[in-house]
């Protein structure tokens, strides 16, 4: 393991020894966002948890294209550009489990799946998340709780055999089914369910009995974490914030449960206050990801409205049109997720804290219009007055002589804003 995976396998214990201990978990393929995240742990001295999900990032490429040994070499470049200690790196893998093949009986799905888990341990990621809650051709929306155990225990084996026949370090292990799908929230956002104590407790009896069952008692062992639902969500225009009154008696839990801490997906948008409430109450990896690519989008729109004025061009399709031209284009990543009117679905299309626009970045008419908007723009500096009207928040770290006036340094100062905001509540 690197020293950083060293020091996440232990969170737990060190957590029950008294420190206070989190860690973001940042969920993109963006590049931009990896190198803004590089350059802060850098910054900070801090370790870093990187994690790409099933639809991002598997043996079949992926909607990114990548295989996980593609993804690592990826962002092992960005760290080697800005100097980023592969000592501080961790690299994980989310929901990794049959949900891109869900439309597939079960044992061809699990097939694929112990193919994509597979070549993530091949590939030294050391952090796995086992989500096999989704149900199958055939089954409805999940199978039972034993099935679900089961399946991860076998992913479970493959990656151990995985680690074997390549001498990787071992893994780490997330097990929890209560859970979002991978993608964004599909619930109504007014009924949202805290996890019982006892369903947390039940997860882990039945996957540590599953495990056992196939002889990994020292693969759970390295257990550390396990995903619950303490209460906060994000939807197209709300956020649920945590309430640590509601999570109370699941907070308690972890009192029976030493080995491990919760892991809290969907934290996109939390106030800081929350952020640092989850941590001070075991949820100690704090997924983060539209967030970041949300952010992106912001500076980016600012941007174009920048260059409309300072690099006026009539030729010049402007970022938000191109976007919108790529999305229409193409509406399988959203037309499932935005309702309503046109107008309504336009406005979410853009501006919708679930970011499906973000699943567009990489299409080429999106990198034709960034690379034309950059070009416009070059290295000049920015007016002040501009950055204020067009890139607010950034107004103040430019001011200070934090943050160079310049177009790529903005947009990864948009994505930092958020990082400092989990480096508060985690730190």
């Amino acid at each position: 393991m690197s020293q950083a995976t060293d020091r996440l396998a232990a969170i737990a214990a060190r957590r029950a020894a008294g420190e206070r201990c989190g860690i973001a978990s940042i969920c993109s393929a963006h590049p931009l966002v990896i190198e803004a995240a590089l350059r802060h742990g850098k910054a900070r001295g801090a370790d870093l948890l990187i994690e790409a999900t099933c639809n991002q990032v598997n043996h079949e490429g992926g909607y990114t294209g990548m295989t996980p040994g593609d993804f690592r070499r990826f962002v092992e470049t960005i760290a080697g550009k800005v100097g980023f200690s592969l000592n501080r790196l961790v690299l994980g893998g989310d929901h990794l489990g049959p949900n891109p093949w869900k439309h597939l009986p079960a044992a061809e799905a699990m097939a694929k799946a112990s193919r994509m888990v597979d070549a993530y341990a091949e590939a030294g990621f050391t952090k796995i998340h086992l989500d096999t809650s989704m149900g199958c051709a055939g089954e409805g929306a999940a199978p039972p709780d034993a099935t679900i155990a089961a399946r991860a225990a076998e992913l479970a084996a493959v990656a151990e055999a995985a680690t074997e026949r390549t001498e990787r370090a071992k893994p780490v292990y997330v097990i929890g089914t209560e859970v979002p799908v991978p993608g964004g929230a599909l619930e109504a956002m007014d009924h949202l369910a805290v996890t019982t104590p006892e369903a947390a407790r039940e997860t882990v009896r039945i996957h540590r009995d599953a495990f056992a069952q196939r002889g990994l008692d020292q693969a759970f062992s390295r257990a550390i974490g396990v995903v619950v639902q303490p209460g906060v969500e994000f939807g197209n225009a709300d956020v649920i914030a945590y309430q640590p009154e509601r999570a109370r008696a699941l907070a308690g839990t972890l009192r029976d449960l030493p080995q491990f801490v919760f892991e809290a997906h969907s934290t996109d948008y939390q106030p800081v206050a929350a952020l640092s409430a989850l941590v001070d109450d075991g949820f100690a990896i704090l997924k983060v990801g539209p967030w970041l690519t949300f952010a992106l989008r912001e500076a980016l729109y600012g941007l174009s409205h920048i260059a409309d004025i300072l690099a006026p061009d009539a030729s010049r399709e402007s970022l938000p049109e191109a976007m919108e031209r790529v999305m229409l284009a193409a509406p399988g990543n959203w037309k499932n997720y935005y309702h309503g009117t046109e107008a309504e679905q336009r406005i979410e299309r853009h501006f919708s804290y679930s970011d499906r626009i973000r699943y567009y970045w990489p299409a080429p008419g999106a990198q034709q219009a960034v690379g034309a908007l950059m070009q416009a723009l070059g290295d000049r500096d920015i007016p002040s007055p501009l950055i204020s009207q067009y890139l607010g928040r950034l107004y103040g770290a430019v001011a200070n002589g934090s943050v160079a006036p310049k177009a790529r340094e903005l947009l990864i100062a948009g994505v930092t804003e958020v990082l400092d905001i989990y480096a508060i509540a985690t730190g």
